[in-house]
């Protein structure tokens, strides 16, 4: 069964920059930390960026859902079966 990937320019476009804005905030957490910032301002930051990994992520299970291969219910079972595996195990 082929793999769903992101085949749309402006989805990939999108991801990227998603995963560079988290970049920044992971970039401005190690400068938080280097400076002496609060533990409070710190864990703030950090929760922000879990959230936008987070959101990343649940982008990815829903492309998984929406390239869903159009076969038997076989085929859809095992596909399913993946989605749900992935969410058990990291969402």
């Amino acid at each position: 069964m082929e793999r769903p990937v992101l085949h749309e320019a402006g989805d990939r476009k999108a991801m990227d920059a998603r995963l560079a804005r988290a970049e920044g905030q992971v970039r401005g957490i190690r400068r938080m930390i280097a400076e002496g910032e609060s533990c409070e301002g710190i864990a703030l930051q950090l929760s922000a960026a879990r959230k936008a990994l987070d959101r990343a992520f649940f982008e990815m299970v829903s492309c998984m859902i929406r390239n869903a291969p159009p076969a038997g219910v076989g085929e859809r079972r095992v596909h399913a079966k993946q989605v749900a595996e992935l969410l058990a195990r990291f969402g």
